[in-house]
């Protein structure tokens, strides 16, 4: 951004946004801002020439809610994209940006969901619509005066619209709408099509022309981990296992996630603090003293918090949720790589972001690759090299100044040297795991990052399809075994005809139960139910932990297997 674009507070918008843009820690308008608003405020029509990641989501958000009147509960503003993916992340930001701002209310029209919310948020009055054109005049054929009150239309990504094959939807959406309505369109491209849509729909409409700058970041690596919301801090811990940092900043979005990260990473010995706008100043700055020095490793942080953060042994940055734009992720990972040294950026990426992901690479012109999740092997070559170079140092001088004392606990505890060099390290390393096997048990798998074949075979990820017999390859199933000791085994409806894997009951089960994984047997998921052996000790406490508990979005119900 270039010192002419100003600041926000110089463009005319409501108070509460401006509120609301400090807390998210924007600070100057992009370019398509600068001029898109004040034409947007003005009320003028506009057309809007600009890439996805050049901030024109903010550019037409931001003024639409400063001519919102949150006292009508009426639909005022509809906002029409091509794909499911941009109206949510369209809505969500209206969201964010709309915080300070009571009373009003954004609703996402989208298909492949339920009719029933939407239909419900639409009757309560919101008063921005975030749609799809083909659910819309789904809604539309439910409902013909939905749209008469609408004073304001976006049409975003207008060009893909068009290439889905829209413009049939888009016309009956025209036509449902008061003609004195304000219409603004961007586009990347014009085509001659959008210019047809532009001279009939819009009246007499500015135009703004921004082009996308490619931003590079050379001496950063750059990758990606496909992760399942609800797995990250176990992503999160398994990382840093194995990377070779010296101080890391990790990036989340809220106040309540730094302080729950950080707690995390602390439970488990890292040298780690929050860092988010409800830390004072002269807290804050004893934070960034401390990572300076090196008696913290890892802070957790909120774009807003990190601002003006530039501490050189910042050797990694760790984007554990996803940026709000292209512009956020590229200010994440300055944060390393300075002073001419190397930088590492990992950036962990949910199935719905993918589409964000793809937006980073296209305006940073670089190739975010993709890397597996560290396998329990990976985790424990990392913490035996971890032990080794830790002890390496005193091994030259050990036995010189603490040989006497070896040589009298040996003679007073009665063991071997070795038994006694077995116990220190125990005690050196605070119990954590160092062999495979413990460190398999405490690692709970993580859906969709790539779990070696024969582990997910092991926890049951396959259906138990038992033994093919008879003539026409009916299957035929096999004894039951025990179940382990101290555990009973438990059944669920849920099989694979409804979609379920091991890997969604256990997740469910770990998080929701708070269990460790060791505490779960056996998982044998068949067509029609499921079975999982459970601690006997506390069953039921579980069991009634466990009753509002839903995997793939149906109810887990599990009970007690009886086997007779």
């Amino acid at each position: 951004m270039t010192q002419e674009t100003g600041t926000f507070a110089d463009l005319g918008l409501h108070p509460s946004i401006l509120a609301a843009l400090t807390a998210v820690g924007y600070e100057e308008p992009s370019p398509i801002q600068a001029q898109a608003i004040p034409m947007i405020l003005a009320g003028h029509d506009m057309i809007g020439q600009a890439q996805t990641g050049t901030g024109k989501t903010a550019a037409f958000a931001l003024p639409l809610l400063s001519r919102i009147d949150p006292a009508k509960r009426e639909p005022q503003a509809l906002i029409l994209a091509p794909t499911r993916e941009l109206a949510l992340q369209v809505a969500t930001a209206f969201e964010t940006y709309s915080k300070q701002m009571p009373g009003v209310n954004v609703v996402a029209v989208y298909g492949g969901a339920p009719m029933g919310p939407q239909l419900k948020s639409l009757r309560m009055g919101a008063q921005i619509i975030v749609a799809t054109p083909g659910r819309l005049v789904d809604h539309l054929s439910r409902n013909d005066q939905l749209l008469s009150t609408i004073r304001h239309l976006v049409l975003d990504e207008a060009d893909e619209m068009l290439k889905l094959g829209f413009m049939d939807d888009l016309e009956v959406i025209f036509q449902a709408m008061p003609a004195t309505r304000q219409s603004v369109l961007f586009s990347a491209t014009l085509p001659h099509s959008i210019r047809e849509i532009a001279e009939k729909h819009l009246r007499e409409p500015k135009h703004v022309k921004i082009a996308a700058k490619t931003q590079t970041v050379s001496r950063i690596e750059q990758a990606h981990l496909m992760i399942h919301a609800d797995q990250k801090i176990n992503a999160v811990t398994r990382l840093l296992e194995v990377e070779d940092f010296d101080a890391l900043i990790a990036f989340v979005r809220t106040k309540q996630a730094t302080l729950d990260l950080a707690s995390a990473l602390e439970a488990k010995g890292y040298k780690a603090a929050a860092l988010n706008g409800d830390i004072a100043q002269n807290q804050r700055e004893r934070v960034i003293e401390s990572l300076k020095d090196g008696r913290l490793d890892i802070v957790v942080a909120t774009d807003v918090a990190a601002r003006g953060i530039d501490v050189p042994r910042i050797t990694h940055v760790l984007n554990v949720d996803m940026p709000y734009d292209p512009e956020s992720y590229v200010h994440r990972i300055g944060r390393t790589g300075r002073a001419g040294r190397e930088g590492r950026a990992l950036l962990l990426v949910t199935p719905r972001e993918r589409r964000m992901l793809q937006v980073i690479e296209r305006v940073t012109g670089q190739k975010v690759g993709e890397v597996k999740l560290p396998n329990p092997q990976q985790v424990l070559d990392a913490r035996i090299k971890k032990l080794t170079a830790g002890l390496a140092p005193l091994a030259a001088e050990a036995e010189a100044s603490h040989g006497a004392l070896l040589d009298q606990l040996i003679a007073d505890i009665g063991c071997t040297p070795r038994a006694l060099a077995a116990a220190l390290l125990k005690k050196v390393t605070n119990g954590q795991a160092l062999d495979l096997a413990s460190v398999e048990r405490e690692q709970p798998l993580v859906p969709g990052v790539g779990a070696p074949r024969e582990r997910r075979e092991r926890d049951g990820d396959r259906p138990d399809r038992g033994e093919r017999g008879g003539e026409r390859g009916e299957y035929q199933r096999r004894p039951m075994a025990a179940p382990s000791e101290g555990k009973v085994r438990c059944r669920t409806a849920l099989g694979t005809r409804d979609g379920i894997a091991a890997k969604n009951l256990l997740g469910a089960i770990l998080n929701e139960g708070g269990l460790q994984r060791d505490a779960i047997g056996r998982i044998q998921i068949r067509e029609t139910f499921s079975l999982v052996e459970l601690p006997e000790d506390g069953l039921e406490r579980l069991l009634s932990k466990l009753k509002d508990t839903r995997v793939a979005g149906k109810a887990l119900k599990l009970r007690r297997y009886r086997e007779d």
